[in-house]
């Protein structure tokens, strides 16, 4: 009998969700992804017209409540989207201070996503954007790499 896989939970089952979500209408995803202002996106990537899309993932309302840089990550994106798991409290999203009308919010488990809010667009300068665009495509690149074993992963930072 061959190995049972154990069921995502948590951050990685709402990852799996919106990247399920988002690949239905061409936004390609990439995890963990450092920004030059040393924050990191949990899921940056770049849909089919070259927009770039960050999604930070909240699974518990302390971590939601308590996150009070989410908004350095605005000046590196088109558009930002929450997304939480279906049993999360998301009256806190509504909030002002929480960007609403600019903020979109999805709702996720394993399996998919549901876009609750789209997220409004906020275009990024032309030269901010083929630099985050180059940062993306060499990041991809090098977990590739990794993964084929091509390059050692312990040879420089990949985060």
């Amino acid at each position: 009998m061959g190995d049972v896989v154990a069921p995502l939970i948590g951050a990685a089952a709402v990852a799996r969700g919106v990247a399920r979500l988002f690949s239905r209408h061409d936004i390609m995803l990439l995890s963990e992804v450092s920004l030059p202002n040393r924050r990191r996106a949990d899921l940056m990537g770049v849909d089919a017209k070259g927009q770039i899309v960050i999604v930070e993932i909240k699974v518990a309302r302390g971590d939601l409540l308590g996150d009070d840089k989410w908004t350095e990550y605005l000046e590196f994106c088109d558009r930002f989207y929450w997304a939480v798991p279906g049993d999360l409290d998301i009256a806190p999203l509504g909030r002002s201070d929480f960007l609403p009308e600019r903020a979109g919010l999805i709702i996720a488990d394993a399996y998919d996503a549901e876009m609750v809010r789209p997220a409004a667009t906020h275009a990024l300068a032309p030269a901010r954007r083929k630099a985050e665009t180059m940062r993306l495509a060499r990041r991809s690149m090098q977990r590739l790499s990794v993964l084929n074993g091509w390059i050692d992963p312990e040879a420089r930072e990949f985060y």
